[in-house]
């Protein structure tokens, strides 16, 4: 595919997701050597604290829980992660990490490889990632503010 030849006339939307995109891509195509992709990714740092229930991480991620069954059965059936009732609440599943999960987050998020992934891309990585970490911040309470 060819690259475009002026994006200056492009809706700022289209850019952004645009952008989003390719680097949704390119994440993915790092964290592939390790069977994962950037969904399964987020979800393993996520475990790394501590177990946490389906409808945990579905919040933490911001997520339906019928999606974070999906992402989590994809992990179960990789090695990446095992459910279990919980020995304090049995109606309780909780979900944790194994050995081959902890590993492959260790290796794939090893030094810094998201911005040698994505920051050649642009000029300056840490003031993109606070505009970006701002937007998630207030997209995020708006999406899931509860109703009024």
């Amino acid at each position: 595919m060819s690259q475009p030849s002026d994006l200056s006339g492009w809706a700022t939307g289209r850019l952004l997701s645009t952008a989003a995109r390719l680097a949704e891509h390119a994440w993915d195509s790092h964290l592939g050597r390790w069977d994962l992709n950037h969904a399964s990714f987020a979800v393993l740092h996520l475990l790394a604290a501590a177990p946490r229930s389906q409808r945990e991480l579905a919040h933490a991620m911001q997520v339906e829980d019928q999606t974070m069954s999906r992402m989590l059965e994809r992990l179960e059936r990789q090695g990446h992660v095992v459910r279990e009732r919980s020995t304090t609440d049995r109606r309780r599943v909780e979900v944790r990490p194994t050995e081959s999960g902890r590993t492959a987050l260790a290796e794939a998020g090893a030094d810094d490889a998201a911005e040698r992934v994505l920051g050649e891309a642009v000029e300056d990585l840490p003031g993109l990632r606070a505009q970006l970490a701002t937007m998630v911040e207030e997209l995020s309470a708006r999406r899931w503010a509860p109703p009024s």
